[in-house]
């Protein structure tokens, strides 16, 4: 076969791997849009019950408990690949640390933490779709619900407005700052009125870490597929400069051959 053809079929492989990759990326930036429009709501709705909270403990302090147990961490990491070392960060920001135990969530970070010898208390699928948070959170506050009760939860994820990764203290609710508002008025007891409380900021706290680290992984995964992308752009271009050439030289030496077969 001629050089020229060879590099004709290399050019239709390319080709046909740069349409899957488009269409992977396609489904990143409908993905990017959907979260950012999610992620801005739930923020807003965890500001608000935080804003609750504060004011609730700050009147009833003995709620809060500086003597923290051991800390678990709960990471979230990428179900799916093609963002880069989306997992390693996450992993190598825990090097050093003392914990008890590790919720990893996400297939690829799982992969990539048993490889670094963590220790895993719970694994967990990650979420493909925006519909797949509801089971997700089912699966999380059933692991929540097994751990001890002094121990202290940490969420490990990438923040999208920073650009880093953030480690944030999720249980006990931290200690608010003072305030000279007056305590709320309650028509349960503060110890009824905590518990319930808790499931109410717990809730949107979990949502809010999930849409931000799903909306950091799409983000990764979206550049990372359009510098895929344009680097295929690039190699076709080259190849079929290469092939002309090839067969500006193929037709040069048949004319050849021609020309000798008639003298």
């Amino acid at each position: 076969m001629s050089r020229s053809r060879d590099l004709y079929q290399h050019i239709h492989q390319l080709e046909d791997i740069r349409g899957i990759l488009n269409a992977m990326k396609n489904l990143a930036l409908m993905a990017v849009h959907k979260l950012t429009q999610l992620q801005l709501l739930q923020s807003q709705i965890v500001a608000h019950v935080e804003r609750n909270s504060a004011r609730f403990l700050a009147a009833y302090p003995h709620f809060v408990s500086d003597d923290n147990g051991q800390i678990v961490y709960l990471v979230l990491g990428s179900e799916r690949g093609f963002c880069g070392d989306f997992n390693e960060k996450l992993l190598d920001s825990l090097k050093n640390k003392p914990y008890a135990g590790i919720i990893a969530v996400g297939n690829r970070l799982i992969a990539r933490a048993e490889a670094y010898d963590y220790r895993l208390i719970a694994r967990l699928n990650g979420m493909n779709v925006v519909e797949d948070v509801p089971l997700l959170l089912e699966q999380l506050m059933q692991c929540l619900n097994n751990l001890d009760a002094d121990c202290t939860l940490m969420a490990v994820y990438h923040d999208l407005h920073s650009n880093q990764i953030q480690h944030r203290q999720i249980l006990p609710l931290p200690r608010p700052p003072k305030t000279e508002e007056e305590a709320p008025l309650l028509n349960v007891s503060p110890e009824l009125f905590f518990v319930k409380m808790l499931e109410q900021v717990l809730l949107p706290i979990l949502h809010e870490i999930i849409y931000l680290s799903s909306l950091a992984e799409n983000r990764r995964r979206l550049q990372h597929l359009e510098g895929a992308v344009q680097h295929l752009d690039a190699q076709t271009q080259k190849l079929h400069h290469k092939s002309q050439i090839y067969r500006q030289e193929e037709i040069t030496e048949e004319l050849e051959v021609i020309l000798l077969n008639a003298e």
